[in-house]
């Protein structure tokens, strides 16, 4: 299935922003699924943190932790549970470029 440059970027960006988060802040493992379906990758993270991730508050000034921000805004869908351990967050990103010149994904 052909992918634009930007999908990709994007996805390829939202994967490292999970991948880093769970080997930063997780105490042991972490595994990592991916599904392509119906022009969407479904990107599945999951950690032994069982705390919950939450955006930080509007910093210009902040140089980190932008990574939650990040996800919701090129997100199609957005999900986080506890697990009997740890934690999984789960995220869908759309892979056709957005027509509005929007951000891929961003639900308007």
């Amino acid at each position: 299935m052909p992918v634009f440059d930007r999908a990709m970027g994007t996805v390829q960006l939202a994967v490292s922003e999970l991948v880093t988060n769970a080997c930063k802040y997780a105490p042991g493992p972490c595994l990592l699924d991916l599904e392509v379906s119906e022009g969407t990758v479904k990107i599945s993270g999951w950690d032994t943190d069982p705390t919950l991730p939450a955006a930080c508050p509007a910093d210009p000034g902040r140089a980190r932790q932008h990574g939650l921000e990040i996800i919701m805004a090129v997100r199609q869908s957005f999900e986080v549970r506890r697990e009997p351990v740890g934690k999984r967050v789960r995220s869908a990103i759309v892979l056709a470029d957005d027509p509005g010149g929007d951000p891929v994904g961003r639900l308007l």
